[in-house]
């Protein structure tokens, strides 16, 4: 197919901002050329990588629906403009496809695509276990779904049709795909990364320093641990791992996550969609604790798709006891550690961004010249 202009719309979460920038760099490979419609988060991502080339438009609005009078009307107010926008933008750009990876950013161009005189197909992303509720919204207007699981709950009975592609991951992940994994030897290091997601995760800061600290000396010194924590949590992070004996490195960021997950013996973290695509396509064993009151409780769910992939512990339930008694048992039990990395790597589609222009370029060629 010759180089089309395809539309790529995800805010600046990393959940919908990573899938969308590996699904543009499949894209341009293949020739097409991509701009990106985004929010002031996504500008901010967009400085670098494979869209600091194209062209990045920021909506105006920010959400669906407020809560209150005065919050929906300016909701509601911010949605019709964006529309607006987005539809003056459509019609400069003239697209062949518009992709919605989910949440606000998607809503304006989807909607303004059905003012043009033209018809232009939408597919949209869904990255989680639980369709969102952007796309919920959008695909009672004909679009395609593009899942990333083949059992994917709540989904509308508008939806054109459905696809299953898998969860588009980074370069640097695919590249890592079904690395071996090979256990902890008997008295070598064992290498653990706890990350909670763009921001670090809270309760990772306050549980796991004690619960690793609370293990037993032997297998405490053998601890070899990278750990994401908010800046302003990095102090008492440190100090809870003062004395332990366990070889840390401590930050709010790390560039080099693919790596990371590929040396890991265990990963810690929350239940995030392209933290599960990106452990399952390098297959690496994981304890999930899924972050709690997550819109439709997503997290929950996609933690159930991993199977025996992962063990999987509630936030509530998360104390460090739990924890510490838990990490001993996995920690101690190569067998098992390599059934869950196998499972794992079971899960992963690393050609899901393939697959995922396969689609794209599907719903181009449906569109009668």
């Amino acid at each position: 197919m010759s180089g089309r202009r395809v539309i790529l719309a995800a805010g600046g979460t990393g959940g919908h901002f990573f899938p969308a920038e590996a699904l543009a760099a499949e894209l341009g490979a293949r020739g097409h050329d991509v701009a990106l419609l985004t929010d002031a988060r996504g500008q901010a991502r967009a400085t670098g990588g494979v869209f600091a080339e194209g062209p990045v438009h920021v909506l105006a609005g920010g959400g669906l629906a407020g809560r209150g009078f005065v919050r929906a009307a300016r909701a509601a107010l911010g949605l019709a403009w964006g529309v607006v926008q987005a539809r003056g933008i459509l019609r400069r750009l003239h697209p062949a496809a518009i992709v919605g990876f989910g949440g606000y950013p998607c809503v304006p161009p989807v909607l303004g695509s059905r003012l043009l005189r033209r018809r232009v197909p939408v597919l949209l992303h869904e990255q989680n276990a639980v369709l969102g509720r952007a796309n919920r919204f959008l695909g009672r207007f004909g679009a395609t779904l593009a899942l990333s699981l083949g059992r994917t709950a709540r989904l509308p009975a508008g939806a054109r049709r459905t696809v299953v592609t898998g969860n588009p991951v980074r370069p640097p992940i695919a590249a890592l795909a079904a690395s071996p994994y090979l256990p902890p030897a008997p008295d070598g290091p064992i290498r653990l990364l706890v990350t909670g997601g763009s921001l670090g995760a809270r309760v990772f800061s306050s549980i796991v320093p004690p619960a690793l600290g609370g293990l037993p000396p032997a297998l405490r010194t053998r601890l070899d641990v990278t750990q994401q924590c908010r800046a302003e949590d990095l102090p008492g992070v440190r100090a809870a791992y003062a004395g332990t004996g366990i070889t840390v490195a401590l930050a709010p960021f790390f560039t080099d996550m693919a790596q990371l997950i590929s040396q890991a013996h265990l990963v810690i973290g929350r239940a995030g969609a392209s933290t599960l695509a990106e452990l399952t396509v390098i297959g690496r064993p994981a304890l999930l604790v899924p972050l709690p009151g997550a819109i439709d409780d997503h997290q929950a769910a996609n933690a159930a798709a991993m199977g025996e992939a992962a063990w999987v512990m509630r936030e509530d339930d998360c104390s460090v006891e739990r924890v510490r008694d838990l990490l001993a048992d996995v920690l101690t039990t190569p067998a098992a550690l390599v059934r869950a990395a196998a499972a794992a790597a079971s899960l992963g589609v690393p050609d899901a961004a393939a697959r995922l222009a396969d689609a794209v370029e599907a719903e181009i060629r449906a569109v009668p010249a």
